[in-house]
């Protein structure tokens, strides 16, 4: 699928967790979901084992990241972010770097934060 056809559409969905080892073995073994390591603190799925692209983030939820993080695709970052304070959202992480491009997280003003990414 194009970039263009993706552009805004939930890509990724992560989860945050107090134990990444744990959740892999959780999952590889009840649901068969195959991951990739990017290091201690993330682990990855893929939607050909687990339906959708994701992963898992080592950490303790908090108001900026909740217990699972729902992330939008962007074909242009910046143009998105500025999208999202006019329309009277907040940036809640400003935007950083990860392997394979970047994010940012925004509140949408209604209780939920989401995030978007792009290469």
């Amino acid at each position: 699928m194009s970039a263009q056809a993706q552009h805004h559409a939930i890509n990724y969905i992560e989860f945050t967790t107090n134990d990444v080892a744990r959740a892999k073995a959780f999952y590889a073994g009840v649901f068969a979901w195959n991951f990739q390591d990017w290091g201690p603190d993330y682990i990855s799925f893929d939607a050909a084992s687990a339906g959708m692209n994701g992963g898992f983030s080592k950490g303790e939820p908090s108001a900026s990241r909740g217990v699972s993080l729902i992330v939008l695709y962007s074909a242009d970052l910046k143009a998105t972010e500025e999208a999202v304070v006019a329309a009277g959202g907040a940036i809640v992480v400003p935007t950083f770097e990860f392997p394979g491009g970047r994010r940012f997280h925004f509140s949408d003003g209604c209780g939920n934060v989401l995030a978007v990414w792009s290469e």
